[in-house]
């Protein structure tokens, strides 16, 4: 599956959940499920935690959150060296 085809799986309707990007049909935050993956949760216990769900929604919001990424800046501490 392509990127392009990956991000058609995300919608943002400003109607639904406040407008935040979640996994199209679904009432489920692109977030929290990067929030899962950066936790250590497993592709597969995600969809153990929400059957409806299957791998490309998933692989989608690692997609999404890239594609943020490349748009966004989040302030990192710099670490100088010792």
């Amino acid at each position: 599956m392509t990127r392009d085809q990956l991000l058609q799986r995300i919608s943002i309707d400003p109607n639904v959940c406040f407008g935040k990007p979640c996994i199209r049909g679904h009432r489920i935050w692109v977030s929290l499920i990067l929030d899962f993956l950066a936790g250590g949760m497993t592709i597969q216990e995600i969809l153990q935690e929400y059957p409806g769900l299957t791998e490309e929604d998933v692989r989608a919001c690692i997609a999404y959150g890239a594609e943020m990424s490349r748009e966004r800046f989040v302030d990192v501490p710099l670490r100088r060296p010792a």
